[in-house]
């Protein structure tokens, strides 16, 4: 069970990552939407700036919750494996396709 506590707080140290750049983004986008509403061209030019922290920000989102998923499905094959269960044919890393 030692396993276990190791990836439960993996799993906490992610989301809590990821609440955090939430938050920042949430605050981005209220400040974006204000210099949007202003009008000022410094604000508008600002916005160049806020909008490229934002969308590197989504991108760390979605970085950490592609770890996690990892993680979350080595954790499983781990202890499928150990029960003698047939392993997956993911890989850790591999990426879904979806559709868009």
């Amino acid at each position: 069970m030692e396993g276990d506590n190791k990836v439960m707080q993996a799993f906490q140290k992610s989301f809590v990552q990821v609440q955090s750049i939430l938050e920042q983004n949430r605050i981005l986008i209220n400040e974006i939407n204000q210099n949007h509403e202003s009008k000022l061209p410094d604000n508008l030019g600002r916005n160049v700036g806020l909008i490229r922290e934002l969308n590197n920000n989504i991108r760390r989102v979605v970085d950490l919750y592609a770890e996690l998923s990892s993680s979350f499905a080595r954790s499983v094959d781990s202890e499928g494996d150990s029960a003698g269960a047939v392993r997956s044919d993911t890989r850790p890393g591999q990426k879904r396709s979806r559709a868009i």
